[in-house]
């Protein structure tokens, strides 16, 4: 890990075990919730994803962080700084957890629409892939995809549902290198990611991969 994202770990991240709320060494966990670690069920990438990599299920304190992350208390400036930290370190968990033939030449967030950007303030995928890709030393291509009309918001959809909402919904703005990482903070069903990996390949990507935080457990609608 860079020196400098150790010092923003260090600084960021709280020195609480965030499952249990004891005392951690680093990182986020203490010695005895370590080993409970709990990854997301195995479940095939939706095509046309080459693979896709979540490190915590989106339930219980792991969503209470993600929610922080994403709509920060009214009083806080910008961000929530120990969330963004939390989320950063597990995306960057399941980062390295990717084969070397996985390894990508560039990282590309799944955008958020204008008009949903403007009503947030800020867009969260954007501000994961930055980061990605500077712990990682790869390219940043923020503009490189675009959603070209915003989409009725996906919370209780089935997989069909989110499949027809998002038909077409993004368009690739360059050439792409062969592997991409493509970032978002949550995935339920994979539509979104599969649909916007969908665009990459047709601007050159040869392997898309979905790179999260969290992933809702099979079976549940979020």
């Amino acid at each position: 890990m860079p020196a400098w994202l150790r010092a923003l770990e260090a600084l960021l991240v709280p020195r609480a075990c965030v499952r249990c709320g004891t005392p951690a060494e680093g990182g986020l966990f203490c010695a005895r919730c370590e080993p409970l670690w709990l990854r997301p069920d195995p479940t095939p990438a939706p095509r046309p994803l080459t693979a896709w990599e979540a490190e915590v299920p989106y339930t219980g304190e792991w969503k209470e962080w993600i929610r922080r992350f994403k709509y920060p208390a009214p009083g806080l400036q910008g961000l929530d700084p120990a969330a963004d930290a939390v989320v950063l370190a597990l995306i960057l968990r399941a980062a390295r957890r990717l084969p070397p033939e996985l390894r990508a030449q560039a990282v590309v967030p799944v955008p958020l629409h204008p008009a949903r950007f403007r009503e947030r303030g800020f867009d969260q995928a954007a501000l994961l892939a930055r980061s990605v890709a500077r712990a990682e030393r790869i390219a940043h291509l923020p503009r490189a995809l675009e959603r070209t009309r915003p989409t009725p918001r996906q919370t209780g959809l089935s997989r069909g549902e989110r499949r027809r909402n998002l038909r077409g919904a993004f368009r690739a703005r360059r050439a792409l290198p062969p592997c991409v990482w493509l970032v978002d903070d949550v995935a339920t069903t994979g539509s979104t990611l599969a649909e916007a990996a969908r665009a990459l390949r047709r601007r050159g990507a040869r392997r898309v991969v979905g790179l999260c935080a969290a992933r809702t457990p099979a079976g549940v609608r979020d």
